[in-house]
């Protein structure tokens, strides 16, 4: 039992920390602000959420899960309303979503 849960806990940890390297060269490669905005907001949900989730089955039923649950829940209520927060914050702003991205010509 104890190696399945080893085996559960790696994959959740390594599977959080590529969504986080996919969410990070997101950012830096996407183009448009909202779009660099979309790839953080992954990085904080599902990337530290499957990595909080890996740390959890790896310290059992202690305090320390619920420490954990703790952040996990905060992270998930919070990293979505910051992003909408912000997009917000940015369309009132005058940022128009669709001027930076260049629309795809047809080759001929």
């Amino acid at each position: 039992m104890e190696l399945l849960l080893d085996g559960l806990s790696w994959i959740t940890i390594i599977s959080g920390s590529l969504f986080c390297i996919i969410g990070a060269f997101g950012v830096v490669t996407l183009p448009d602000f909202f779009c660099r905005m979309h790839g953080a907001s992954v990085i904080d949900t599902m990337g530290l959420g499957l990595i909080l989730l890996g740390l959890g089955f790896q310290t059992g039923l202690t305090l320390a899960l619920g420490k954990l649950v703790m952040i996990f829940v905060f992270i998930f209520f919070t990293s979505p309303t910051g992003t909408h927060a912000l997009a917000r914050a940015a369309l009132y702003s005058g940022l128009d979503p669709v001027a930076t991205i260049k629309p795809r010509t047809r080759m001929q």
